[in-house]
């Protein structure tokens, strides 16, 4: 009796049983886009959660410092390789996109390789938070040993309003910054500290930021 109980039980959870876990799911990549974004074989881009590397040449753009570097480092380290995607809570961005925390066979974090390297700085973007602190310390030490984009740093001291809400911090003329909330507001003199206290440049303000 106990063993066709046991029995009905097992054929009752195989019903629902999918396979492995999609968090163990190995993709072939195709292609390296830039320093945050590849293609898999099956044609899906993946833009890489929590990062931004600066932008290499497009039909309207030239390239930014050091964008092919992030290009070269992304391709180096996926070239021929399969990797593991883990998501967050959001999955797609505006672009179609996935948004994914990618990692090589090996265990290799890529989005945080790329900011240990300094060839990115830090992209806070709720709700996709997992990493945000792991990511922030990798920020700090590529900015200690004053690598990538961290070596020729442009400075310019001036008063630029962080938002603590969105993450992001404005040049002090910037209408998305005069109309962040009191509560949410800090007032960084150096870019260098906003991004060592873990907030990214507004767009709209700078630009693509180099």
């Amino acid at each position: 009796m106990i063993k066709y109980i046991i029995f009905i039980y097992l054929s009752f959870l195989s019903i629902f049983y999918t396979g492995p876990s999609s968090a163990q799911t190995l993709y072939a990549v195709k292609w390296v886009s830039d320093g945050d974004t590849i293609v898999l074989m099956d044609g899906r881009h993946v833009r890489y959660i929590g990062v931004n590397t600066p932008e290499v040449k497009h039909a309207d753009k030239k390239a930014e410092p050091y964008g092919y570097h992030a290009k070269n480092f992304n391709t180096k380290l996926l070239y021929s390789q399969r990797v593991r995607l883990e998501f967050d809570k959001e999955r797609y961005d505006q672009f179609g996109r996935l948004l994914a925390y990618v990692f090589l066979e090996d265990g290799t974090f890529v989005n945080k390789a790329i900011l240990e390297h300094g060839l990115a700085y830090c992209l806070p973007r709720r709700p996709n938070n997992r990493y945000d602190e792991v990511f922030l310390n990798s920020q700090r030490y590529a900015m200690s040993e004053k690598s990538g984009i961290w070596r020729q740093f442009n400075e310019k001291r001036g008063r630029y309003i962080a938002n603590q809400r969105s993450k992001r911090f404005h040049q002090e003329t910037c209408p998305f910054g005069k109309k962040t909330k009191e509560r949410n507001r800090i007032i960084f003199k150096e870019k260098w500290e906003a991004f060592r206290a873990g907030f990214a440049p507004c767009k709209k303000c700078f630009g693509n930021y180099d």
